[in-house]
């Protein structure tokens, strides 16, 4: 039978992607693990690997197709012992059949797309075996999505079986055809009611505006030119959106003396270690503010949450998310359990994901979920700002420059080197007195920075 390989989702909201590179041509023998291509997402680039062995049949897909819609067929691979050509014209018909099918599937479609959960680690490889066409992609009762190849939930749903009921024993727990054979042997994975299906499904808002009509009215044609959206700039448009239309943002700012802090800088980056001529860590304050935030949600606990309509998430450790400038938008890899790693730790991380960031490298658990953020735009130059809250986050710190400024100690006029921080928060979930009490924490070891070292 011949395989069909999809688009895979490669994130939990992700929709369509771009193919940006085949790693295999036809003809070509692949076995479960090598890369076959290289997909665009709007905040990343990653290799899709094959979990089938097989012959590449056909490239339905060429490089550098934009807008690939998650699910769509983008190769075909001969089985053992199957013929090439056989497998070409097979898959492709395969393919084509869930088009000729009733209006189910649209619907199908949009439920799975449109679906929400959020877990933290997603597996890259989504490649799926040939089947007519198939019930949507599960999702369990804790609101998490069940992976699982087309054939296994086709043989589910016929049996009448939830999917996600049935453990997987496929890579990255993914169920596959024997193990919703044993689940009809065993007489287990009975499907869920209806209603509970219904209430996993969350529509994703899509971020509108103003049409090219209503705007470019009010200027003289000749004098603009349009650039096309890219996914990363609509995705930051609708994340931003949500933000301000479903977050009651509430701001606390407060001055930090960054004097003691950098002389501890200064003398932590003197005593690093040399290993091939070069230093094995050089810390910078934002690698500080990290640690001092990631201590102060430590220290409050009650500011180091999430908001749901029915619980306030408890997060046992600081998941602390940066943001990192590349070109088109910005994206906030997280440094996770920042409370638990040193500074230089913390340091060399950072390094390593802002780079992989700016190359569009990072993988999507690298840079979704986290418990807080922090926006460092004072190496720009910018004195203070707020910043906007990163959903499912709570907080999100931003940080200015540092500046000599005058202040008063012990009565007398004396210079300082002064760095502004305005807490934005959820009023929701943190309360501006727990706001409050989260920034006098992190100024705490702003001020005092040798308690970030014991």
């Amino acid at each position: 039978m011949p395989i069909n390989i999809t688009m895979p989702a490669l994130s939990p909201t992700m929709e369509e992607g771009n193919l940006a590179k085949w790693m295999v041509k036809e003809g070509d023998k692949v076995s479960s693990g090598d890369v076959l291509c290289e997909i665009e997402t709007d905040k990343a680039t990653m290799e899709v690997e094959s979990i089938d062995e097989g012959t590449v049949a056909k490239l339905v897909v060429a490089a550098g197709t934009e807008g690939v819609k998650v699910n769509d067929l983008i190769a075909i691979l001969a089985a053992e012992g199957e013929s090439v050509e056989d497998a070409a014209k097979g898959g492709g018909e395969a393919a084509a059949a869930p088009a000729a099918a009733p209006a189910e599937a649209p619907k199908a479609e949009a439920a799975k797309t449109e679906s929400a959960p959020t877990p933290d680690n997603l597996p890259i490889r989504d490649v799926n075996p040939a089947a007519p066409a198939a019930p949507p992609a599960p999702v369990s009762a804790s609101g998490e999505r069940t992976f699982s190849s087309p054939l296994a939930r086709r043989i589910a749903k016929d049996a009448g079986l939830d999917v996600s009921a049935i453990s997987g024993s496929g890579p990255h727990g993914r169920v596959i055809k024997a193990d919703v054979e044993a689940a009809m042997a065993a007489g287990t994975g009975k499907a869920a009611a209806a209603p509970q299906a219904a209430a996993a499904a969350a529509p994703v808002a899509a971020a509108k505006g103003m049409s090219d009509d209503a705007v470019l009215k009010n200027f003289a044609e000749g004098s603009y030119e349009l650039v096309k959206h890219d996914g990363m700039r609509k995705t930051i448009a609708r994340r931003l959106q949500e933000s301000k239309q479903t977050i009651p943002h509430f701001y606390v700012t407060v001055d930090c003396e960054l004097d003691a802090l950098l002389a501890l800088r200064a003398q932590l980056n003197k005593a690093a270690p040399i290993k091939d001529d070069k230093p094995v860590y050089k810390l910078s304050v934002n690698d500080m503010v990290i640690k001092a935030l990631a201590l102060a949600l430590r220290d409050v606990p009650d500011a180091n949450v999430s908001w749901t309509d029915e619980n306030m998430v408890m997060h046992k450790h600081s998941d602390v998310g940066v943001a990192v400038s590349i070109p088109g938008g910005l994206i906030t890899p997280i440094i996770r359990s920042a409370e638990q790693k040193t500074l230089s730790a913390i340091s060399n991380e950072m390094k390593d994901l802002g780079k992989r960031a700016k190359d569009r490298k990072l993988k999507p658990e690298e840079y979704q979920g986290g418990t807080s953020s922090v926006s460092n735009m004072g190496m720009m130059g910018v004195k203070d700002f707020a910043a906007v809250i990163n959903p499912p986050h709570a907080t999100i710190l931003a940080v200015g420059a540092g500046e000599q400024r005058p202040v008063v100690k012990d009565g007398a006029l004396a210079i300082a080197t002064v760095m502004s921080v305005t807490l934005s928060t959820d009023h929701r979930a943190v309360d501006g007195a727990l706001g409050a009490q989260l920034l006098a924490a992190f100024k705490g070891y702003i001020q005092s920075p040798m308690g970030m070292l014991v």
